[in-house]
């Protein structure tokens, strides 16, 4: 990743934070169930990218549909903040909520679309 930085942010509440590396190229606007109800936009990043900095005690598991991808929300806020699951190859990912991000403005953020409705 030619451009990458590192990211901190967390939860609204701020018990779960983390930090990552990414240079957010793709970022989704997919109209699937969860996604859609849940305004998520997400990045996908290997998970040496990703570090849980505080709050793993606070979290808590939502799985649905296929049980493929294990969203994490804070038990106390109840936002998404990331979700751990496999690509189609079987490589582990991390999905970042990128709303999650400190001082992230999407509306600067190109978006790509993912109709994950019809998948």
């Amino acid at each position: 990743m030619p451009n990458s930085k590192t990211f901190t942010g967390g939860c609204h509440c701020g018990m779960v934070r983390f930090e990552c590396t990414t240079d957010l190229a793709m970022v989704t606007a997919c109209n699937c169930s969860i996604c859609t109800k849940k305004g998520l936009h997400f990045a996908f990043l290997p998970p040496q990218s990703f570090q849980l900095r505080a709050g793993g005690e606070s979290l808590k598991e939502y799985l649905f549909n296929k049980h493929a991808i294990r969203h994490q929300l804070c038990i106390d806020c109840g936002v998404a903040v990331f979700a751990r699951g496999k690509k189609p190859d079987g490589t582990e990912v991390v999905a970042l909520n990128v709303s999650c991000i400190d001082g992230i403005e999407l509306a600067k953020l190109t978006m790509t679309p993912i109709d994950g409705r019809n998948r």
